[in-house]
């Protein structure tokens, strides 16, 4: 007998992953719709009152903004549901007899504290006038509490699981080198936009010192080496007969990449139209996230040098 997640923790460890990406989106019409001045304070939208007021010059985008506030407090919502969604599974865990799992306790608490670490670098974000590089941390902080949510909710999926599926070694670095450089390729995203121009930029918003087609030409190298790793895995998994779902999680993987580089390429070639941008952002999160699960699935498996001696019963 083992411990298993209930319907309704899983749902809650799934809302967790989603409004982390969501949040990270909405920050982004934020930024395209040029409201992220939009409260020109903080904590306080303008100073004396939380809430926009009437007196305020920055018309609606006031309301944008304050409402992409207001979110962080949903956020912790679901975070304190998944603290208490996995203390509720390790309680049922020792009551079966089974140890508790301290990752996952560790992971929960990690999103409540990184929600609040957000928080803080908003505002410093704010009161630096949107600096390119404190919006490019603040979007990298977002991009590892995706991580810790992802990580919780497979890890809290697949606990009770003993059984380690085998995968060759050359699998599994082709699966980390992915990882890797895609997080490489985000955090150049994050350059080529503080390099501009970017939908939703004021004249008044510092830039980048970088040359914008040579820091473009380089995020566009390495996404082109980034589809050579994940085609060559997709060809290495299916020739060494790797576990199916390491296959099946690395054509995800492709598919994706490729809505994303169109994405990207189209809002290069059409002058960074702000519906675009939203879009390539959506994209990035969703790209992480399929990585991740890719990721995160060699964590648990053994490597082994001689694949063909394995028995096909157990790559099902």
């Amino acid at each position: 007998m083992s411990a298993t997640l209930k319907t309704w923790q899983k749902r809650v460890l799934w809302a967790n992953l989603v409004a982390q990406s969501g949040i990270v989106v909405t920050g982004a019409l934020v930024r395209v719709t040029a409201s992220g001045l939009g409260c020109p304070t903080w904590p306080e939208c303008v100073a004396g009152s939380i809430t926009p007021t009437s007196q305020q010059t920055e018309s609606w985008h006031k309301f944008v903004e304050f409402g992409n506030r207001l979110l962080t407090s949903v956020l912790v919502i679901i975070a304190l549901a998944s603290i208490i969604a996995v203390w509720r599974y390790n309680k049922s865990r020792v009551v079966e007899g089974l140890s508790r799992n301290g990752l996952l306790t560790k992971l929960s608490f990690g999103t409540l504290v990184g929600i609040f670490v957000q928080a803080v670098l908003g505002g410093i974000t704010v009161l630096t006038g949107l600096h390119p590089l404190t919006v490019a941390a603040h979007f990298l902080v977002s991009m590892a509490l995706i991580a810790i949510a992802t990580l919780l909710l497979i890890r809290a999926r697949d606990s009770e699981l003993e059984a380690q599926l085998p995968v060759a070694k050359l699998v599994r670095y082709l699966i980390q080198a992915i990882t890797g450089l895609t997080l490489f390729i985000i955090t150049l995203g994050t350059l080529v936009t503080g390099t501009g121009p970017h939908a939703g930029d004021s004249a008044d918003v510092p830039r980048l010192g970088f040359d914008p087609q040579t820091i473009t030409h380089t995020h566009a190298t390495a996404v082109q080496l980034f589809f050579g790793l994940v085609i060559g895995l997709i060809v290495v998994a299916y020739a060494n007969e790797s576990p199916h779902i390491i296959a099946r999680r690395s054509v995800t993987v492709l598919s994706v990449g490729l809505a994303q580089g169109a994405i990207g390429y189209l809002q290069y070639f059409t002058g960074l139209p702000w519906v675009l941008v939203a879009l390539h952002v959506l994209g990035a999160c969703i790209l992480w996230v399929s990585v991740l699960f890719l990721h995160f699935t060699t964590i648990k498996v053994v490597q082994v040098e001689n694949t063909h001696s394995i028995s096909p019963t157990t790559m099902q």
